[in-house]
């Protein structure tokens, strides 16, 4: 009796390349598929982040009388028996609100960006509290330095992100989140606008971020710049 044997043929160098890009072909398509998401999904975080700030803010105006600035910074220290937050960036402002217990986690001042890392979470001490590069947000202050209130117009932006890397101008980061910049109001909602790619530049009802006039957010009375955040 005859023996049979079945030769088992394995893939030829041909067919082995025409899988390779097939492979390659779909990853091609994919990649800018999952990328985009990840974007958007940065996006949904700093969103998120951007509400939490808010309810922080306005609770700390109730208690303080406006947003965190120098004479809030001598409140706090007067409450809490410390010595005044001092600084005029977006972390040290921020920091009043943590140093008051109004908010209590460093994530929710954590947006994705190129001058941002993860934050810690490690804030029992003003010099790991609010470490450089763990805010993404800056916020918006008087052109004295003076924090703002609820008071106004409740398109006036508060907190927005990602700038450009250079923390300087009202330039945005366009690539981010894929051509938008995430803002706080002041009537506490959060928005998100298109970045201009050729500039970095947003624009409120047709108008910039820092204009003022009769027909901008500001008016004509009162004057802002940016607290930016310290990066990484």
């Amino acid at each position: 009796m005859k023996t049979k044997y079945r030769i088992l043929r394995g893939f030829t160098l041909v067919e082995l390349l025409v899988v390779i890009v097939i492979i390659a072909a779909l990853a091609g398509l994919t990649a800018p598929m999952v990328i985009r998401q990840r974007k958007k999904a940065d996006q949904t975080e700093a969103v998120n982040n951007a509400r939490q700030i808010g309810i922080a803010l306005f609770e700390f105006e109730t208690e303080y009388g406006n947003f965190p600035d120098a004479s809030t910074a001598d409140q706090v220290a007067s409450a809490t028996d410390t010595t005044p937050v001092s600084g005029i960036t977006a972390n040290d402002r921020f920091r009043q609100l943590v140093r008051s217990g109004i908010a209590q986690s460093e994530p929710m001042f954590y947006s994705k960006t190129a001058y941002t890392k993860k934050p810690d979470n490690a804030f029992n001490t003003d010099q790991n509290a609010l470490a450089d590069g763990e805010v993404g947000f800056g916020m918006m202050v008087k052109s004295n330095g003076d924090g703002l209130s609820a008071a106004g117009n409740p398109s006036r932006p508060v907190v927005m992100t990602p700038f450009a890397i250079g923390l300087s101008g009202e330039k945005f980061d366009y690539d981010i989140y894929d051509g938008k910049a995430v803002l706080l109001k002041l009537d506490n909602s959060v928005t998100s606008v298109p970045v201009i790619k050729s500039s970095g530049l947003i624009k409120l009802n047709g108008k910039g971020l820092l204009q003022t006039g009769d027909d901008t957010v500001w008016g004509t009375d009162t004057t802002v710049q940016i607290a930016y955040p310290k990066s990484k």
